[in-house]
């Protein structure tokens, strides 16, 4: 598969609408020679407070990289939601389908970041559990409008099946990033989803087969369009993309070499260039190496959401 660099590095003019159904948290980031044994305690060197959440990094990314975006979601109550909210708004992302709990807390994600630039996360859902059928029903003008619609696994299942039948009937792309995946998605969901986009772990947690090289993710790739998914990105990392498109062979797209400094957004960061492309009308082939291109630079800063680049910085 042939992939045009020079097409890929120069966005379109066209403003694509994505529409993203997902999470919202306010990430505890703590930086640490290593991932800590369980019972262990170490010294950290480094401790941030910053805006994540897949849904919303997925958002941002999309954002920043060219498209119009609305975001489906909900925060709580309290100072935290206060500043995600705020985030979004400033990044020019409409927030008229992102609701308040009146009980639970924003969500927040514990991450610990290594020497190696590897990471460790655990999610307190808080008000992203709150997130249900009936959301996508009061704001179904939302997905209407948006020309892709992006889901991840932070939010109810019900609402992730809801909000990809719902973009289904409505003829818009769908994208879904199976993150955190734990075993196989309800075989009712794959028809439902144009580009299935897990990381290693997530295509192997999906298939039970082994993801960790460009060979093994062909075959995770293979099974899963078997199980009815039409397109397959299996992301690897700085080893790139596994992609399977349209029926065509598996191909693997080597990712551009950097220094990394936090992997933490760069997954998400994938996701919404993807996303904002396909949006924007380019091919499948062309939106990949934009986004591992945006992907790479994100892993060079810290933080999830202050990692993501700008459209600008993609244009040279």
């Amino acid at each position: 598969m042939a992939i045009d660099e020079s097409r890929a590095s120069r966005p379109a003019v066209a403003r694509g609408r994505v529409a993203v159904v997902g999470s919202l948290n306010m990430d505890l980031v703590v930086r640490a020679p290593r991932l800590p044994n369980p019972g262990e305690t170490l010294a950290g060197s480094a401790f941030a407070q910053v805006p994540g959440g897949k849904g919303g990094n997925q958002a941002v990314a999309a954002a920043r990289l060219g498209a119009q975006v609305a975001m489906v979601g909900r925060v709580g109550a309290d100072s935290n939601g206060e500043v995600l909210r705020a985030g979004l708004v400033a990044e020019g992302i409409d927030c008229g389908a992102l609701e308040t709990s009146s009980s639970a807390p924003t969500g927040v994600a514990l991450i610990v970041v290594d020497d190696a630039s590897q990471n460790a996360i655990v999610i307190v859902a808080g008000s992203n559990g709150e997130v249900t059928p009936e959301t996508l029903v009061r704001h179904g003008a939302v997905l209407g409008e948006a020309d892709v619609v992006v889901c991840q696994l932070e939010t109810p299942t019900d609402t992730v099946a809801a909000a990809l039948a719902a973009a289904r009937r409505l003829g818009k792309i769908t994208v879904l990033n199976p993150a955190p995946a734990t075993g196989p998605l309800p075989a009712h969901w794959l028809p439902l989803v144009d580009y299935l986009v897990p990381n290693e772990h997530e295509a192997a947690a999906l298939t039970g087969l082994a993801a960790s090289t460009p060979e093994d993710a062909a075959r995770a790739a293979l099974a899963l369009r078997e199980a009815g998914a039409r397109n397959v990105l299996v992301t690897l990392g700085a080893q790139g993309v596994c992609a399977l498109l349209d029926g065509a062979a598996p191909t693997h797209l080597g990712a551009p070499r950097v220094s990394a400094v936090d992997t933490t957004a760069a997954g998400d960061t994938f996701i919404g260039a993807f996303a904002a492309r396909l949006a924007a009308g380019e091919s499948a082939p062309d939106a990949i190496a934009f986004a591992l291109r945006a992907a790479s630079i994100s892993v060079t800063r810290s933080g999830a959401q202050p990692s993501i680049p700008r459209l600008a910085e993609l244009q040279g």
